[in-house]
């Protein structure tokens, strides 16, 4: 294990004075509203009261964009040993065994609680409609709504979320900073539309807000998705661990001047191949699974294909299969081509790589325990040890049943062990704006995209020292100014979290000079370290 430390500029965003802010007290507070926090709240006991929090509508996260489905052996022909083994084998040597074996066994149930919730799942003949995705040996992917089984799945538990009496809903609620005392977690600081800033103290928080994909230029996550849980747990004390693993999604939608959308793997799953801007299958050249290769593989493999042919893009094509499939099987993902004048059965679809899933995250233990007490985290803002350095196809949202359901049941054990008369009065005493509070002078976006351009050049598919120590550099200087700043608004305090999760990410890719899964370091191409060598970061002292 390689342990290294980092010190964030300030411990809170914003300035505040406890006598004059709002208070507010539940049992427990989660923060996030995709399957993980949704999940979590259906397990809390109903005597104890939970808020949650969510930083726009209830229904935008991540989880309601996945397109693919959630893997579970539901096969008579299939194993829960080779759904282990497909896992452990694309996570490259950094899963937790331990881990892998517990969630693989632990699907085929989730998804049959997620029925009995009211989730739709394709059928065929009357059983489960199974498709297969790149790294799985067998036909195990349970999907919905075609391509759309995130917004499926979402509904259903949204609207038996709507149905618990104990859980308040706090919609367009940015979570500022988590409140601590001592070395504990005693809920957060929240910015609530219309109410300004709120101390919401909990007896037990979890965790749940996704992940950093906007981070970068090119990728399939929505635009709430900006590494706020990873910057909020770290300033608080929480260690992250292995923050230089981002997944790269081999096949976004690319569109000059266009909106960037997911094209699933499901679709290379019912046999597309990739051709590049000659009409050539390059895929063969480079693996033997072809387009069914782990992510990772085929995400450089598509970057040297473009390089190769001096290319924007490479093309999906699905024109040998059967029209009638393609139709029926990817509704929307046919819809949003056509908003582009493509059809998704008869032309080519331009495609590349884009960030897609943040592997890295807060440690957490079997529980979903994080490192600071009081503190439960699951979903994309954790590193569970289920992914290792790469994930496979459709392990991310039962991996947010998983530990959804054990951070709700642990949660509510231990805030039923906790009174209602705990004292709040010594947690928190004011904190002075700074000196230097002007922000109106910043151009956010540009910063933003600024950033967004640096770490696509230098912390994406493919890395070396010289470009890492000069996004390390550049990180430096914009975080040194920009967090010198006391912002007002949600873009401010997004930037901020955004530029120290960089300097996380940068920094644990300098740490680890190997090549492992998602992270491919140029200057050392192969894999070095021991298997289960992670790269923890812990928090140095905050003045």
């Amino acid at each position: 294990m390689l342990e290294l430390e980092s010190t964030p500029r300030r411990r809170y965003l914003v300035s505040f004075d406890p006598k004059r802010v709002p208070h507010r007290f539940t049992d427990v507070l989660i923060i996030g509203s995709g399957i993980a926090g949704v999940r979590a709240a259906l397990e809390v006991d109903p005597r104890l009261r939970v808020v949650i929090v969510t930083k726009d509508k209830l229904e935008l996260s991540n989880s309601a964009w996945a397109q693919g489905g959630i893997a579970g052996v539901l096969d008579p022909t299939d194993d829960v040993r080779n759904h282990a083994e497909d896992t452990m084998t694309a996570g490259a040597g950094l899963c937790d065994r331990a881990v892998v074996d517990a969630v693989v066994e632990s699907a085929p149930q989730l998804i049959r609680e997620l029925a009995q919730l009211g989730a739709r799942f394709d059928e065929r003949n009357g059983e489960l409609a199974l498709t297969t995705e790149g790294g799985h040996s067998h036909a195990r992917v349970a999907h919905a709504l075609g391509d759309a089984t995130g917004k499926e799945v979402m509904r259903a538990l949204i609207e038996r979320l709507r149905e618990q009496r104990n859980c308040e809903i706090w919609q367009k609620t940015f979570t500022i900073d988590l409140l601590t005392h001592g070395t504990a977690s005693r809920g957060a600081l929240v910015s609530h539309e219309g109410h300004g800033k709120t101390f919401v103290w909990a007896k037990q928080t979890i965790l749940c807000t996704g992940g950093a994909g906007r981070l970068y230029r090119e990728t399939t996550n929505p635009e709430i998705a900006t590494a706020d849980g990873h910057a909020v747990a770290f300033r608080a004390g929480a260690t992250v661990r292995d923050m230089e693993m981002m997944q790269f999604h081999p096949t976004v939608l690319y569109i000059a001047g266009g909106s960037r959308h997911l094209i699933s793997e499901a679709v290379r799953g019912e046999g597309a191949y990739l051709i590049d801007s000659r009409g050539h299958r390059f895929m063969p050249d480079y693996h033997p699974l072809k387009e069914l290769a782990p992510r990772d593989i085929v995400s450089r493999a598509i970057t040297d294909q473009m390089e190769k042919t001096r290319h924007s893009c490479v093309y999906l094509d699905l024109r040998h299969l059967p029209e009638a499939m393609v139709i029926e099987r990817f509704p929307h993902i046919r819809q949003v081509c056509a908003e582009f004048g493509l059809d998704l059965a008869r032309d080519p679809i331009p495609v590349r790589p884009g960030a897609h899933y943040m592997i890295g995250g807060l440690t957490v233990d079997h529980d979903g325990r994080t490192s600071l007490p009081g503190l439960w985290a699951a979903g994309e803002v954790t590193s569970t040890g289920l992914h290792g350095a790469n994930r496979l196809a459709s392990n991310s949202l039962l991996e947010g049943l998983y530990y959804g359901v054990r951070c709700g049941r642990g949660a509510s054990t231990a805030a039923l062990a906790i009174p209602d008369n705990f004292s709040v009065t010594p947690l928190v005493s004011e904190v002075p704006a700074l000196a230097a509070t002007k922000a109106d002078d910043l151009n956010l976006t540009d910063l933003r995209n600024s950033l967004n351009s640096l770490m696509g050049r230098h912390v994406g598919i493919r890395r070396d020292e010289e470009g890492l120590a000069e996004a390390a550099e550049q990180v430096e200087f914009w975080d040194r100014y920009v967090t010198q700043r006391e912002f007002h608004t949600v873009d401010g305090w997004e930037l901020q979290n955004m530029l120290l999760v960089a300097k996380l990410m940068v920094q644990s890719a300098r740490a680890r000079c190997e090549s492992r899964g998602v992270h491919f370091r140029s200057d050392f191409p192969k894999s070095e370290y021991a298997p289960q060598s992670h790269v923890v970061v812990r928090r140095g002292m905050v003045s």
